[in-house]
C-alpha cells in the first residue's frame, strides 16, 4: 500500500515539475517576443526592461529570473532566428547544378531576400540589427560578427565572378573583383531599402525583378545564343 502511494506521489511531483518547466518556458518566450516587438518599436537603446515587462504581461522580476540584464535578453532574442548575411550565407546556393556561376549568384540573392522579407521574426530581427541598434559596449561583438560575415560573402562572390569570367559567361568588360564588391553592396542595400520602405512597398514587391536584372546585365552575350534567357520584367 505504501509503495503504491509513494509511486503515485512521485508521479504527481514529476507532473508538477514538468508543468512548472513548461510554464517557465512559456514565460520566457513571451518575454523574448515582447523584447523583439519593443526593440523594433523603440530601438534597443531606448527600450527598458519595464517596457518589455509591460508588453509581455509579466513583472521585471520575471525577466530577471530568465535574463541577467538587457544585453543578455537581446542576445537570446537575437539567437532565436538565423539571419542570412549575418549568421549564414548559404554558400552552397552559389554552386548551381548547371555549373553556371551567375545562376548561383542569382539564386543566392533570391534566398537572402526571401528569408528576410517573408518570415516575420527574421524580418523584424534583421530590421532591429540594421536600423534600431547601436553597436557599442556589450553589443560591439555583434558588429564584429557582421563584418566577418560580410568579408566572407565578398570573397565568395568574387570567386564566383572569377569563375564566370573563366567560363566566358561574364561580360568581358566587367572586372570580377569589382563585380563581387558591387553585388555584395547590392544585396545588402536591397534588403535594407526594402525594410526601410516597408514590406508592401514597390521596392519589396519587386525584389526578384531587381535581382534578375542585376545578374542579367553582367552576362556575356554570344553570337549564336544568349547564355541565359532574358528575364521578363513587369
Amino acid at each position: 500500500m505504501y509503495v503504491k502511494y509513494a509511486h503515485s506521489r512521485t508521479n504527481a511531483i514529476d507532473r508538477q515539475v514538468r508543468r512548472t518547466k513548461d510554464e517557465s518556458e512559456k514565460t520566457r518566450q513571451q518575454i523574448l517576443t515582447a523584447a523583439r516587438a519593443e526593440f523594433a518599436r523603440r530601438g534597443v537603446t531606448r527600450t527598458t526592461l519595464e517596457h518589455i515587462a509591460r508588453t509581455a504581461g509579466v513583472t521585471r522580476g520575471a525577466i530577471y529570473w530568465h535574463f541577467a540584464n538587457k544585453a543578455e535578453l537581446f542576445n537570446a532574442m537575437r539567437e532565436q532566428v538565423t539571419l542570412p548575411l549575418v549568421d549564414r550565407t548559404d554558400f552552397a546556393l552559389l554552386e548551381p547544378p548547371d555549373g553556371d556561376p551567375l545562376t548561383g549568384i542569382e539564386r543566392f540573392m533570391h534566398s537572402v531576400a526571401e528569408a528576410v522579407l517573408q518570415d516575420k521574426d527574421t524580418r523584424k530581427t534583421f530590421e532591429i540589427l540594421s536600423l534600431k541598434c547601436e553597436y557599442v559596449d556589450e553589443l560591439r561583438h555583434e558588429l564584429t560578427r557582421q563584418g566577418r560575415q560580410c568579408s566572407e560573402l565578398l570573397q565568395t562572390l568574387t570567386r564566383r565572378y572569377r569563375d564566370a569570367a573563366a567560363a566566358g559567361t561574364l561580360r568581358a568588360d566587367i572586372d570580377p573583383d569589382l563585380a563581387g564588391m558591387e553585388s555584395c553592396a547590392f544585396v545588402i542595400g536591397v534588403v535594407r531599402m526594402s525594410l526601410l520602405c516597408g514590406g508592401r512597398s514597390p521596392m519589396a514587391s519587386r525584389v526578384r525583378d531587381l535581382i534578375a536584372m542585376h545578374v542579367h546585365t553582367r552576362r556575356a552575350v554570344r553570337n549564336s545564343r544568349t547564355v541565359a534567357r532574358r528575364p521578363s520584367f513587369r
